[in-house]
């Protein structure tokens, strides 16, 4: 196992790059299979395309793949199983060692087999600009810039903001962006007046003291309760002492209101500690998953997972995948886990969880106390989360069907509308017109199949714009055709035919469109356009257009795909907009190379703050020396 460079993947003799292209699969597979170190490990099965399908962990890589193909107890095993053309492994010294390699390999290939977070969206966290004199609290995505606490990752938005709402009303962090407080005019903003910030811009807050109230948020975010208690009371001794009865009644009032929310949130006398208690519920190909997050005896949040299992995996191999990919993003991981009995891999994630925390962590499950009902309580949760997620995915399927059974019957369609492709135009300006197709299946988006084109002719003729970017897909249908789904230029999405066609705009749009789809339409698809202001629905041949009523599914269905065509082409629009704009503005600065244009963007955010800037918030770019700053504000501001 390479320490510098990550794991190094080895090649069994005998995968499909080796072997001539007659030989037998399952041989080849076999002979793979026979060529594997009864060993500690990490190993990969890929298809025909080397794509990854899974990414397992064993004490003897032999013995565990061997299980795989003896015992494809599941369907979802049996389904990978026909699909491997190779295996790869990678050899580790110990268990934990094959636990870090295996989450590594998941993270960067996310295989269709392995246990997964539903979406591949980035989850919430709140961050603390310690790199600030007056350091920011904040909601954010990422958590890659130095010098930020970064908690979390959380799994509801709304929590994150409810818990700076909080924070906020206690101990009174600056709201205002930039990474110098206050605004131009000099004058403090509404959030002083109203008592939720502690106007560093005027002074009325030393740093130190500011600084204090950001320390006591990163105590409290980080579950140390009883601490904040016992400084909070310190210092109202303090401040009563010395006579500072106004500072001092502001801090009763801070102990107060994090006196009450801890009592209101306490599961467990303060004997239970820190832990995290984490429950997995697991049915067919989904999952749930809950951590109990416990801190000083309080719950500090309660995060609901939902997990892709398309493997249909036990619930134990899904809890141990979950963990170690929740604790991969995670910020802190406590010193005590608490899991199910049955669990048996216990001995191996603890040390690879210690590894990452830097200090000793116990897995483990308990039989009786306070921590035993803190887990019932985590898995009644999982089960309740799932069998109402299912519930609801139920809910929605049964609607997707009677809305594309409503559109069948309404646009006298000889089959359902499986493949709904709807296409929209953008042009805001005079310049960057664009066009989006977004594909519906079954009534849902499948993102994977979206593509956008770039408009070549006519850009302010949108009836010309709409009949280029219809003959370009006719045109990719066909060129699809004749290449093989193994040939690099192959798209699959281009090479679907489409049950229905929906363009944006009214007749005229319809006529531009139908000039270029003779071949689908000979082909059985259905071509209509949906007019936004009275939702009117053109039919070919029809002199009048269709109305569907309100408020029913086949029009929804109908609106939901022209409104994510319409979203998806404004956004193509404005990152080309953005992108010249930023091309224009940064490009020709003096000193400013591809780093420094980053450090700015980030810095500033849009480039309109950036033109915006004194000379004296240039210097403050993180990264930009004094003379390059100063250069730079010289030249945005100069005179011709």
């Amino acid at each position: 196992m390479s320490k510098a460079g990550g794991p190094i993947l080895e090649r069994v003799p005998g995968t499909a790059e080796e072997q001539p292209t007659s030989t037998n699969r399952k041989e080849r597979v076999a002979e793979q299979r026979r060529s594997l170190p009864d060993s500690a490990g990490v190993y990969l099965f890929r298809d025909a395309k080397a794509k990854v399908l899974y990414v397992g962990k064993a004490k003897s890589i032999r013995k565990r793949v061997a299980s795989h193909f003896n015992n494809p107890s599941t369907r979802g095993t049996a389904d990978m199983l026909v699909q491997i053309e190779s295996i790869e492994f990678v050899a580790t010294e110990t268990e934990s060692e094959a636990l870090l390699a295996e989450q590594e390999f998941i993270k960067r290939h996310r295989p269709r087999y392995n246990v997964r977070l539903r979406d591949d969206k980035s989850y919430p966290y709140i961050a603390i600009s310690l790199d600030e004199a007056y350091p920011r609290v904040y909601f954010t995505r990422e958590k890659h810039r130095r010098n930020r606490a970064y908690f979390g990752p959380f799994s509801s938005a709304k929590r994150v903001r409810e818990t700076l709402d909080l924070l906020g009303k206690v101990f009174q962090y600056r709201t205002c962006e930039g990474s110098e407080p206050g605004r131009l005019s000099g004058s403090p903003c509404l959030e002083y007046h109203i008592k939720r910030c502690q106007a560093p811009c005027i002074d009325v807050v030393t740093a130190s003291e500011y600084r204090e109230s950001i320390d006591t948020i990163i105590a409290f975010l980080s579950g140390r309760y009883r601490q904040i208690e016992r400084e909070l009371q310190q210092q109202m001794r303090e401040a009563a002492a010395e006579q500072e009865f106004e500072r001092a009644a502001q801090l009763r009032n801070r102990l107060r209101a994090v006196q009450s929310l801890l009592e209101r949130q306490r599961i467990a006398n303060e004997a239970v500690g820190t832990l995290d208690a984490i429950a997995v519920a697991a049915e067919g190909t989904d999952a749930n998953a809950q951590v109990f997050q416990v801190r000083d005896g309080v719950l500090a949040d309660r995060e609901s997972f939902y997990l892709e299992n398309a493997g249909r995996r036990e619930e134990s191999e899904v809890l141990e995948e979950f963990i170690l990919q929740y604790y991969g993003s995670a910020m802190a991981i406590p010193p005590q886990v608490i899991v199910p009995r049955g669990f048996i891999s216990t001995g191996g994630l603890a040390e690879a969880l210690a590894e990452r925390r830097g200090g000793a962590v116990e897995v483990r499950s308990v039989e009786r106390g306070d921590k035993r009902k803190i887990l019932e309580l985590a898995q009644r949760n999982a089960r309740l989360a799932l069998d109402q997620d299912r519930l609801r995915s139920e809910h929605r399927r049964s609607r997707r069907i009677e809305a594309l059974d409503g559109l069948q019957r309404a646009l006298g369609m000889a089959q359902i509308p499986m493949r709904i492709e709807c296409f929209d135009i953008s042009n805001l300006g005079e310049t960057h017109t664009v066009a989006s197709m977004v594909v519906f299946e079954g009534g849902a988006p499948k993102k994977s199949d979206y593509r956008r084109f770039n408009i070549r002719g006519a850009a302010q003729d949108d009836f010309a714009a709409m009949g280029e970017v219809l003959g370009r897909r006719m045109s990719q249908y066909r060129a699809q055709k004749e290449l093989s789904p193994h040939e690099k230029a192959y798209n699959a999405s281009f090479d679907a035919l489409p049950s229905l066609i929906v363009i944006d705009g009214g007749k005229g749009q319809l006529n531009a469109g139908i000039a270029e789809l003779g071949e689908f339409r000979e082909l059985g698809t259905t071509v209509v356009s949906l007019a936004k202001q009275l939702e009117e629905v053109f039919v070919p041949g029809r002199p009048k257009p269709l109305l569907l009523r309100h408020g029913q599914p086949p029009l929804q269905l109908l609106q939901r795909i022209r409104d994510e065509a319409h979203r998806f082409a404004i956004d193509f629009h404005r990152g080309r907009r953005d992108r010249a704009m930023t091309r224009s503005v940064l490009d020709d600065l003096p000193g400013v190379g591809p780093a420094r244009k980053r450090a700015i963007l980030q810095h500033f955010g849009t480039p309109e703050r950036f033109l915006a800037a004194s000379r004296e918030e240039l210097e403050g770019v993180p990264g930009l020396p004094g003379k390059t700053a100063r250069e730079i504000h010289a030249h945005v501001h100069r005179v011709d």
